[in-house]
């Protein structure tokens, strides 16, 4: 979850560091720090607790020139978030610089054989363990001596590292958390994610388990931990760089919210037929015959991505008519899973590297399942690993509460699940058609959506202070509930709680009092018997949090008098199907949690304690 870069080349290194850092603090912003090879041959490192205009600070007043360095931004899991603990760490003679994102998971047996030798220690990191082993097997070749650390440990790692003793290169390894690496001319990157190298090169690849790779200004070699020479294939990544910045508005996140109609608009290119209501999906590399005969699915998924995966649930038993299990990665792998034959596993990553969703991946194909990944990135872990991959085309993401990650999730969800109903002709060609009609109109009306904000200034004015939340919905609308209670918690810090609304006399009526604001999915599908149904059901729960003094918040069609008759707050969005509604939802629930996190003054990208990508268990 913390964030490394590195650069070797032709620039001035520090800023091309810092540069990097900045467009990877999400991943952590506990402490930072820089150390590079100087003009003198020794290395020089600087740090500081806290986030990385700090860091900054420390280089202005004392300024820091290198040809070629490495840089950290924590996320503390091992030590306090100080300066002492901040990252690079050193050996004891200041000949090894390392930074580390993972977990050593035998450092204190590692640290007990180091100081019986010698070794003194100044932190409280795992990390630096590191250092002093790399440190025991020099002299002689840098990547040899980290090999050999690297073969000593257990745990996850992604690493980089820099000796005055080699000097000229830049040694990076990954098992587990990722690693990218970036191609130039007469130059080389390593960092831990796309955008904090993406303006400087497009021209990367990832690193697999077991990687070791040496950065010169002249190119890059990699390697297996035996030495062994591997090739990895270079792609050309096709973001652009501009696309990671925030573009005029005030946060990452805003900007993540209103770039929704593109994403889902780029996640249904070329996958839908409007004329013939098919959808291709060529690219899977999973054949017809396999979706055919496929008997049951395992959706398997962490946090929002998981919230996605419950929705996705419904959308695969109403149109492919197959029986659909979800499971948390964190969990999958511990309960000695069922997997029956003909099993299709499907994983849900943004990044495609969350570790415990990863984990899952190996543990249902060592059962013999079929793995399809949905995921935001080319070339990651679980793309790689997965049998097939449908790319979500949200673009990056750096606000670590995810939006339009979900909702193209979501689309992919969507046509997946019409694809397997074609194919096993549960669906349709009629019932096919109007819904890509409909699925082609939803970039459009999620900008309708986006274009009424002035009902949030109302509702947060009235709410900010509020220490608790619940969020109530029925049927595909419940899963929504869940992922607009998470935004809120994530990046406002009150308690919320999702839950279905069918439950509430079953515990939540306690909670209900004139203190308590209830946000109610309140939609209708006019076409939908089973919409009209829960529509109704759900009125009954708006009238019974306000017979109990309860606050009302609901989601509602447009000209929905019913529900404005009853709702404190309306907020509306146009009448889409069913299956539809979810994507349209989350945009106001997203806003709202945006709007009374700013109100209330909180770090609305960087939100505490948290990190984009957990490439840790």
């Amino acid at each position: 979850m913390c964030g490394i870069v590195g650069y070797i080349g032709w620039r001035e290194a520090v800023p091309v560091i810092i540069d990097g850092l900045r467009r990877l603090e999400y991943r952590g912003y506990d402490s930072a720090g820089v150390a590079v090879l100087g003009a003198n041959q020794s290395i020089e490192v600087r740090r500081a607790s806290g986030k990385l205009r700090n860091l900054e600070e420390v280089i202005r007043l004392n300024p820091l020139v290198g040809a070629y360095g490495i840089g950290h931004t924590r996320w503390a899991t091992h030590g306090r978030p100080t300066e002492e603990n901040a990252h690079p760490h050193r050996d004891c003679k200041g000949e090894v610089v390392v930074v580390h994102n993972g977990i050593i998971e035998n450092y204190l047996t590692l640290r007990k054989q180091l100081i019986a030798e010698g070794h003194v220690f100044k932190t409280e990191t795992d990390t630096e363990i590191l250092a002093h082993l790399i440190e025991k097997y020099l002299p002689g070749k840098l990547e040899d001596a980290v090999r050999a650390a690297l073969r000593c440990v257990h745990g996850v790692y992604a690493v980089g590292a820099i000796s005055s003793l080699d000097p000229n290169k830049i040694v990076a390894a990954r098992h587990g958390p990722p690693v990218v690496i970036g191609v130039g001319e007469n130059e080389s990157f390593v960092a831990s994610d796309v955008p904090a190298i993406l303006s400087y090169t497009r021209d990367m690849f990832f690193l697999a388990d077991g990687d070791v790779a040496v950065l010169t200004a002249e190119g890059v070699k990699v390697t297996d931990l035996n030495g062994k020479i591997v090739k990895r294939q270079v792609s050309r990544i096709l973001w652009d760089p501009i696309m990671a910045e925030k573009g005029g508005y005030k946060h990452f996140m805003l900007k993540e919210i209103f770039e929704q109609p593109r994403a889902v608009k780029d996640t249904l290119l070329g996958r839908i037929g409007q004329e013939s209501g098919r959808v291709f999906l060529d690219e899977v590399n999973i054949s017809e015959k396999q979706f055919l005969n496929f008997e049951q699915v395992k959706i398997i998924a962490c946090g929002t991505s998981w919230h996605a995966a419950l929705v996705g649930k419904y959308f695969i038993e109403r149109l492919a008519r197959l029986p659909v299990e979800v499971d948390y990665g964190s969990e999958f792998r511990y309960r000695d899973p069922i997997v029956q034959p003909n099993t299709l596993t499907i994983v849900i990553s943004q990044s495609g590297e969350t570790a415990d969703t990863l984990a899952a991946l190996r543990e249902a194909k060592k059962r013999g399942s079929v793995v399809l990944a949905i995921c935001n990135v080319v070339g990651s872990m679980i793309t790689r690993e997965a049998d097939g991959t449908l790319i979500t085309h949200a673009g990056p993401e750096i606000g670590v509460a995810s939006t339009k990650a979900f909702t193209s999730q979501l689309t992919a969800l969507l046509i997946l699940a019409m694809y397997l109903g074609q194919v096993r002709k549960a669906m349709s060609a009629e019932a096919s058609l109007r819904l890509v009609e409909e699925l082609a109109q939803i970039p459009g009306k999620l900008e309708q959506v986006l274009c009424d904000t002035a009902i949030y200034d109302h509702i947060v004015k009235a709410l900010f202070r509020a220490s608790d939340f619940l969020y109530l919905g029925r049927g595909v609308h419940f899963p929504i509930a869940l992922e607009g209670a998470l935004k809120l918690k994530e990046i406002s810090y009150i308690h919320a709680e999702g839950y279905p609304a069918g439950e509430m006399k079953h515990g939540p009526n306690a909670l209900i009092d004139e203190n308590l604001p209830v946000v109610v999915l309140a939609t209708k599908d006019p076409e939908s018997e089973e919409s009209r149904v829960h529509y109704e059901k759900t009125l009954s729960n708006i009238q019974e949090v306000k017979a109990r003094g309860g606050i009302v918040v609901a989601v509602a069609c447009q000209g929905d008098d019913d529900v404005a008759k009853m709702a404190d707050f309306v907020i509306e969005i146009p009448v889409t199907r069913e299956l539809l509604l979810p994507v349209l939802e989350m945009i106001p629930l997203q806003l709202l949690a945006y709007h009374i996190a700013v109100r209330r003054g909180c770090d609305v990208d960087q939100p505490r304690n948290l990190a984009k990508s957990v490439t840790v268990e």
